[in-house]
């Protein structure tokens, strides 16, 4: 009987880990399937700008509802949710443990914060004690030129990017040119943000931009425009004039590696269903190219 028992639980086992492996495969196709991007080392998310006019919970809510799983966060937020204050570098720790729980049940990682530029070696180290707290991988940012040094020393020492971020024409880091310049001689931790929708209202190719850009890549706002120029406003992915398939074949091409945000700045009080359309046709497109 002893016997018995014990060969049924041995062939009960191989079969229940049989399952599981079967159980686990499945999922990996499904995430691959519907996920494409993370094959490729892409971390596809959104910047809560895109929600601010809601607080960072509803904004949580939201990037969940459209298949996302990262977030942007940038300062000054309500936090909402029944948390108290502002999201940014103010927080106390209480507040702190708060969102990163908030961020759990709402199955988001914050994974970036910006766009961001502090005025004094302080709130730099500030700023980087926050986002080492919160696990944030990069910081966005346009900052003052005589600050490269120290962010060599903070991004090495702390271990988190900083990508510079190029608001249109006449903005400081408007052209590669400057990025490429700024950076040079500095950490490889430093290097660029690429905002797809801004290069094209500051009249530049978005695909010659990561070109000149490549190997310093280290975050993108992804946008799309219905015309050239600055009078332009966002439109679903693919479906306007920023060359989504030829700025997503370029990524693939650099072999990129990192985090995506959508920032949709149009349509704000229902932008959510024009976010969502535009990670489906992204994720048609990546698994096309």
């Amino acid at each position: 009987m002893k016997i018995g028992i014990k060969v049924l639980t041995g062939i009960s086992l191989i079969l229940i880990l049989s399952n599981c492996k079967s159980i686990k495969s499945g999922n990996t196709a499904s995430v691959s399937k519907n996920n494409p991007e993370a094959k490729l080392g892409w971390k596809l998310g959104a910047q809560a700008y895109t929600f601010k006019l809601y607080t960072f919970a509803q904004a949580l809510k939201k990037i969940d509802s459209c298949k996302l799983s990262y977030v942007e966060a940038f300062a000054g937020q309500q936090i909402g949710g029944g948390i108290e204050g502002k999201m940014g570098p103010d927080m106390d720790e209480a507040k702190r443990k708060a969102v990163l729980e908030m961020l759990k049940a709402n199955h988001v990682k914050i994974i970036a914060f910006g766009v961001v530029s502090p005025k004094s070696e302080d709130e730099w180290i500030k700023l980087f004690d926050f986002c080492k707290a919160m696990g944030i991988e990069t910081i966005t940012s346009e900052p003052n030129e005589q600050y490269m040094p120290l962010l060599s020393k903070l991004t090495d020492k702390y271990l988190i990017n900083l990508a510079i971020h190029n608001h249109p024409n006449p903005s400081h880091y408007w052209n590669p040119d400057v990025i490429l310049n700024a950076i040079k001689g500095q950490s490889k931790r430093i290097g660029a943000c690429a905002d797809i929708g801004h290069w094209v209202r500051s009249g530049l190719d978005p695909v010659d931009c990561l070109k000149k850009l490549e190997g310093h890549v280290l975050h993108s706002h992804m946008k799309d425009l219905n015309i050239k120029g600055k009078a332009g406003h966002d439109v679903h992915w693919g479906e306007g004039v920023g060359n989504i398939a030829g700025v997503i074949a370029e990524l693939k091409r650099q072999n990129f590696k990192g985090a995506i945000s959508a920032e949709y700045e149009y349509n704000w009080q229902s932008n959510s269903q024009d976010v969502a359309q535009s990670v489906i046709n992204f994720r048609n497109l990546v698994a096309k190219e």
